[in-house]
């Protein structure tokens, strides 16, 4: 009797623990084991879709990036002026200028404010800066200011012969102005107060300092960069 009770207890124990081992030993197997098999699984996974051929020709790839980015940066460097430039953003009236490639000043200008104005006889003029490559064509001390047509017709006036008197205003382009062709100059303000904003008729304005320095530092023939 006492035989029988034993067993009948014994044996859901006996059970028990083989389970419990079992479940003891799955888990150090999966701590230990799976992840060094889960790692050759992807690496044998990793070696059936990547052929030694595709990983050669990626490399070849990466090779002929590396030769085509040193080639850029080449040219880049053969365009980039070695000596004084001037760099003018009509986007955000500003400049930078550079000497052998180095930044050595930088501030805010006026550009064209890209308004049109027409005159009863059909004329139409665009008030916009030039954009592109240019150069400095000439370098004038206190300039005096040829008015052109759209100056008289702005006023509602009539239009003056091209050399009357009253095309020639002196003391408004500041003390020096650069001149870059088409009859567009990079000079000085009464109005500097506007520096900053898109309010000329397309020349480029420039405070009294910055004027100063560009004209010192710019030679004729020096690149200026619009855009």
């Amino acid at each position: 009797m006492k035989q029988n009770i034993f067993k009948r207890f014994t044996r859901p124990i006996s059970i028990s623990l083989l389970f419990g081992l079992g479940l003891l030993i799955l888990a150090v197997f999966s701590l230990f084991y799976l992840p060094a098999i889960q790692n050759r699984w992807f690496q044998y996974q990793v070696s059936q879709h990547v052929k030694p051929d595709s990983l050669e020709n990626n490399t070849l790839v990466l090779k002929g990036l590396k030769k085509d980015i040193v080639q850029l940066k080449n040219k880049m460097d053969r365009l980039i002026p070695g000596d004084t430039y001037l760099i003018i953003n009509t986007t955000d009236n500003s400049f930078k200028l550079f000497k052998n490639k180095k930044l050595i000043r930088v501030g805010i200008c006026s550009t064209g404010s890209l308004t049109q104005l027409e005159s009863g006889d059909e004329k139409k003029w665009l008030f916009e800066t030039p954009k592109g490559v240019f150069r400095v064509q000439g370098k004038l001390v206190n300039p005096v200011w040829k008015k052109p047509d759209w100056a008289f017709a702005e006023e509602g006036l009539p239009i003056p012969s091209p050399n009357d008197p009253s095309r020639f205003e002196y003391g408004v382009l500041g003390d020096y102005a650069l001149s870059i062709g088409n009859g567009y100059l990079i000079h000085g303000t009464l109005y500097q107060r506007f520096l900053g904003l898109a309010v000329t008729h397309g020349c480029v304005r420039l405070n009294d300092a910055d004027l100063e320095y560009i004209y010192n530092a710019m030679p004729i023939g020096a690149k200026v960069f619009i855009y």
